[in-house]
């Protein structure tokens, strides 16, 4: 790409084929990846989905159990599980490739800034998988077996669990990445953390709402995903003091 740090201002940028072309193989690198990570997934599948359906497993009742309710479920889902996660194991690699493509069309300040915001970002997401398996299932797979009427057994068929924490996952990883969205809005001048504070009653309305869409619809896991939110926002006003807007910093 086009390198913006060239002092003589010459245009050095590649022609779109040669772009289109490191894309591709970027692009392939990563597939790669995600498929080498795959193999090893999909060999220990079933032992992989015992443990992402523990929490559940945890609170049925004595004598129940999790079923397969399709004749392929037995096979598909922990093939299913086993992409997902190798997607998911790869996004460190996916993210290094996108950053090393961009990363030429950038100015110095801007390589300083958003180096560590995509490292903070790997780890934020990952924390937020962790804290949805370590906190988040096992209270509401409380909840949820806990209040089951009398003489209903709980059989949780494997492929809608599956669908369900896949789902709460993905919810609270995208979730756990708001203190990078708040500093990126600072530090590109979209809004400062002044602007932010007195925002900060809708903020916490468009927590919950949010919490709403992303989660299945239960008070508990909505308000699980919606409080750690707004936690998230203030946490992001808070760094956000420290980051001086791009223009200032040119």
């Amino acid at each position: 790409m086009t390198n913006r740090d060239d002092p003589t201002g010459e245009d050095e940028g590649q022609p779109l084929v040669e772009h289109l072309i490191e894309l591709r193989s970027r692009l392939l690198k990563s597939i790669g990846v995600v498929g080498v990570i795959f193999v090893p997934m999909f060999i220990f599948a079933n032992e992989i989905y015992g443990f992402v359906a523990s929490p559940l497993r945890a609170f049925l009742p004595e004598g129940s159990s999790m079923i397969a309710t399709e004749v392929a479920s037995p096979f598909l889902t922990p093939f299913k599980l086993s992409l997902v996660l190798a997607i998911f194991a790869a996004i460190p690699f996916i993210l290094h490739q996108i950053w090393a493509f961009v990363a030429p069309g950038l100015y110095a300040n801007e390589k300083r800034v958003a180096g560590p915001l995509l490292i903070s970002s790997i780890f934020l997401f990952y924390l937020g998988m962790a804290f949805a398996y370590f906190v988040v299932f096992p209270l509401i797979f409380a909840f949820f077996t806990g209040i089951a009427p009398e003489g209903v057994t709980i059989m949780t068929d494997i492929n809608r669990y599956l669908d369900f924490v896949l789902k709460l996952f993905f919810a609270f990883g995208i979730a756990f990445e708001i203190p990078i969205a708040t500093v990126l809005l600072v530090w590109t001048g979209a809004t400062t953390t002044e602007a932010l504070k007195a925002k900060r009653s809708f903020v916490i309305v468009g927590c919950f709402f949010i919490g709403m869409l992303l989660t299945p619809p239960d008070v508990v896991s909505q308000i699980l995903l919606a409080i750690p939110m707004w936690l998230l926002f203030e946490i992001g006003i808070f760094f956000g003091d420290f980051i001086a807007p791009a223009e200032e910093s040119e």
